[in-house]
């Protein structure tokens, strides 16, 4: 199966489209932390995510009919804009179906590049159900947002960049986890040529679907989803995709909503970028797995997913950063009403 995949991965049309994103040295963390930490930037691709990658791929190998007929996607923002762009490229018509939750600059992003926007349900299951009922009406050809061999080769081009830019030493990738496809492709590419390197996945603790997943050994449906990190708002990991994790994903971490904006400020820090809560979990499951194993001295990669993060929502992150470095703590006191007071 590896095989197959990096043959796919290699073969990949993504770079009509995509850029090469630097892996770029965050010094400040890495003092902090003892280990090396290397930023994989893409957040700096077109559409301010690796999403690109698997939709122009999978949009690549369509046939002339199925570009005539036009496509459609259910997403909750990334892989929407990333496949409006690449259907403009390409001359396709392209159907979006976004659950109502999703924030405006994703919304916006997909408008601004010639993608039809349709508010449907207020999670991604709902979404997506719209959106298959869209192809039995209009005859749409779906794209999955990761759930799909030719989706996961193209996010799989990130892992090749990755061993062609830093051939030393690497110890561990940490990869953010939503539907499963970056971590899918990176860990076929990656387990296939270097298997001494980890593939540690990160996911929100409360959006936790591939370690359940692991945990029970099959995919499972998570009853509700936390929506902080909306990038990776997933309710079941995809089926391809859990074919691939399931025995080659080494560990998945989970951290909290106050650990994820700690890490948007350690990038910004380092950067002087913001990334979107989705594209921070790298650098927080790389400071959960230091701070839990004791390791120093060693080489982590951290994907910088996504920077499309509505703007009136950094107020929030940077007062929960406080308290995910632990130097800030809410208390409620409870005060018993008196006669007079």
């Amino acid at each position: 199966m590896l095989e197959q995949y990096v043959k796919k991965i290699l073969t990949s049309r993504v770079y009509d489209v995509a850029v090469e994103t630097p892996l770029q040295g965050a010094r400040q963390l890495s003092e902090r932390l003892g280990n090396q930490v290397l930023l994989k930037r893409e957040d700096l691709q077109p559409v301010f995510s690796f999403k690109i990658r698997g939709a122009y791929n999978k949009l690549a190998q369509l046939s002339a009919e199925e570009r005539a007929r036009g496509v459609v996607t259910a997403s909750a923002g990334n892989h929407a804009q990333g496949l409006a762009l690449a259907a403009k490229t390409l001359g396709v018509s392209a159907t979006i179906v976004m659950p109502k939750t999703t924030p405006e600059i994703k919304v916006e992003g997909v408008r601004s590049r010639g993608g039809k926007v349709v508010l449907h349900g207020d999670s991604f299951p709902e979404a997506l159900a719209y959106s298959l009922k869209l192809v039995e009406e209009k005859g749409y050809v779906y794209i999955h947002p990761y759930d799909d061999p030719d989706t996961i080769a193209g996010q799989g081009t990130v892992a090749m960049e990755i061993l062609r830019q830093h051939p030393g030493q690497l110890d561990a990738i940490f990869v953010p986890v939503g539907g499963g496809g970056l971590i899918a492709g990176i860990a076929a590419y990656v387990k296939y040529l270097r298997p001494e390197i980890k593939v540690i996945g990160v996911e929100p603790d409360d959006s936790n679907c591939l370690q359940q997943a692991m945990a029970y050994g099959e995919r499972v449906v998570l009853q509700q989803v936390g929506l902080f990190a909306d990038g990776v708002a997933v309710a079941q990991i995809g089926q391809h995709t859990f074919d691939i994790c399931k025995d080659y994903v080494d560990e998945v971490i989970t951290v909290s909503t106050d650990e994820i904006c700690a890490a948007i400020k350690d990038i910004y820090d380092d950067t002087r970028s913001i990334t979107e809560p989705a594209g921070a979990l790298g650098v927080a499951g790389i400071k959960r797995y230091t701070e839990q194993y004791g390791v120093s001295g060693q080489t982590f990669v951290a994907i910088d997913s996504g920077a499309n993060v509505n703007f009136d929502r950094l107020r929030h992150v940077a007062e929960r950063a406080e308290l995910g470095e632990g130097r800030e703590a809410i208390i409620a006191v409870t005060i018993p009403e008196q006669p007079g007071s």
